[in-house]
């Protein structure tokens, strides 16, 4: 586990059935930006685990994007006899207040617009309020699918030498509104989709829409593709199964998706392109990044843009330094945080 965090809060109250932890992982370039996720985890030390990794993916994504924050993250540990919705909400909003403007928060897995309004009712150093710029028409999906769809075409040039997406198989695991957005900017250049989900409705919709080849979600991560896109979970990179990859490119919108940075050097040496998750995902952190600041979503869509070639910077990194493009980007990362 990381050690190298600033400040672990852990939260209780127990009359509401209120349980929950901030990570504050590095606040160097500003304030620690990260979402609000709400989660059933297994035990509390696998949500502190979470909570660590996903700080630190933060931390590293506002670096590499080139936006003045560091990284943090809450979790609200989700019990079937937890209190009103709105008095949790409220609770971690009232401790986010107390820290006066080191970390701020947002929406995350879990969480919605008007759980955001709660932690409002509290605090001010919270995003993704109604009529908020992140609010307005899943913009915040939008654009961290269309930085995932940019990533695709600049890994496509790296491994093919053309940004092509047309009749390229993309497989995309998890179709939740990242990844069925993502689905649409693939088909509309061309792709050839394979898609799973744990939701069946989920599932048949992409087929319905996107005439997509439907697998089961134990199946998806092996089969024969150019493009193997994680959309859901973190943690899907590791020794179980990546001797099963069937793919020359892994790039897609899932949270620290290498289970273990080793996980990054053994995809490397079987000459598997990997985007770095928080370098092609840095869509939904633009678009809150640039709410603080008073911008629109054209200034958001203007910043995202630029992931494509920050992946590129990335890869020469990779080839140039002969390390794997996830140390690559951890280097990056780590410079501009003057480490």
């Amino acid at each position: 586990m990381n050690q190298n965090y600033e400040q672990l809060i852990f939260l209780q109250d127990r009359s509401i059935g209120f349980k929950a932890i901030i990570a504050i992982d590095n606040t160097t370039l500003g304030p620690a930006l990260g979402g609000c996720r709400m989660w059933h985890y297994a035990s509390d030390e696998a949500a502190v685990l979470d909570a660590l990794r996903l700080a630190r993916g933060m931390t590293y994504k506002s670096a590499v994007s080139g936006i003045p924050y560091g990284g943090g993250k809450a979790v609200i540990l989700s019990h079937s006899d937890q209190g009103p919705r709105q008095m949790l909400f409220r609770a971690l909003g009232h401790k986010i207040d107390e820290l006066q403007g080191t970390y701020i928060t947002g929406m995350d897995l879990g969480t919605t617009v008007s759980d955001m309004d709660w932690v409002h009712f509290e605090t001010s150093f919270v995003t993704d309020t109604s009529g908020s710029l992140g609010a307005v028409n899943e913009l915040t999906a939008k654009m961290t699918a269309y930085g995932v769809f940019l990533g695709i075409q600049a890994s496509l040039k790296r491994a093919y030498g053309s940004e092509s997406i047309q009749h390229k198989i993309i497989a995309v695991q998890g179709l939740g509104k990242v990844g069925f957005q993502l689905c649409r900017f693939l088909k509309h250049a061309g792709a050839k989709l394979i898609v799973s989900d744990i939701n069946p409705a989920r599932l048949r919709k992409a087929v319905e829409e996107f005439g997509a080849d439907p697998r089961k979600p134990g199946d998806i991560l092996s089969v024969p593709c150019d493009v193997l896109s994680p959309c859901a979970l973190g943690g899907i990179l590791n020794d179980t199964t990546v001797s099963k990859l069937n793919c020359t490119i892994i790039a897609g919108a899932a949270n620290n998706q290498l289970l273990e940075a080793r996980h990054g050097k053994l995809l490397h040496d079987m000459d598997i392109l990997y985007a770095p998750d928080y370098v092609i995902n840095a869509g939904g952190i633009i678009v809150t990044s640039v709410e603080l600041e008073g911008g629109n979503a054209a200034a958001a869509q203007k910043i995202v843009e630029r992931i494509g070639d920050t992946l590129t910077h990335v890869f020469h990194t990779s080839d140039a330094q002969g390390i794997s493009t996830a140390a690559a980007a951890d280097w990056i990362a780590e410079q501009l945080l003057g480490r």
